[in-house]
């Protein structure tokens, strides 16, 4: 399903760009006092890093880490997924679902152009939200009332189109007639 709006007209122009050399302390408090999510790393004119809050908290906080001894370089993720500005935002928020982030760089070649979130593309189109919620993993899931309805509705990830009743066809959620 395209949208017809491209990741360059979403994306954030001017992301916070750090040095790994730099602290993660100094990570942290650039996050908070710009109320972000995400800082991106370059070094050498080349983007080699993100780290997120979630990273913070599951390879810090949770494994018990002092933040005070550590670069971000040490922390930082480095398999970078990324898009382009001339990708339609349907596309960029299917990448982020298949590869569980929030956040995709947006670099032409090997330029940094930006950032893509997933709340810069839910505030344009709204209605991918639904797309969205099929990757969510809930915990406890078959007690509670979504289990219960027994049949899921949303976009089918084939044709992209909205569905009333979607299927598990080899790992998709696809409507009726793309099952086939």
């Amino acid at each position: 399903m395209k949208t017809g709006i491209k990741v360059g007209d979403a994306m954030t122009e001017q992301p916070i760009v750090m040095k790994p050399s730099d602290t993660l302390v100094k990570c942290a408090q650039n996050m908070a006092e710009h109320k972000i999510s995400a800082v991106l790393f370059k070094q050498e004119d080349k983007l080699r890093g993100i780290l997120t809050d979630k990273d913070i908290v599951r390879k810090l906080v949770a494994e018990n880490k002092n933040p005070l001894m550590l670069k971000a370089s040490e922390v930082m993720n480095t398999n970078l997924y990324t898009t382009t500005p001339d990708e339609d935002i349907f596309e960029a928020l299917s990448k982020m679902g298949k590869f569980d982030v929030n956040h995709l760089p947006v670099v032409s070649g090997q330029e940094l152009l930006g950032l893509l979130t997933v709340k810069d593309i839910l505030k344009i189109e709204p209605q991918l939200f639904e797309m969205l919620v099929d990757k969510f993993e809930i915990k406890e899931e078959e007690r509670k009332p979504i289990h219960k309805i027994g049949k899921r509705e949303g976009l089918c990830e084939a044709c992209g189109d909205y569905a009333e009743e979607l299927i598990d066809h080899d790992g998709a959620n696809v409507c009726v007639k793309c099952q086939v």
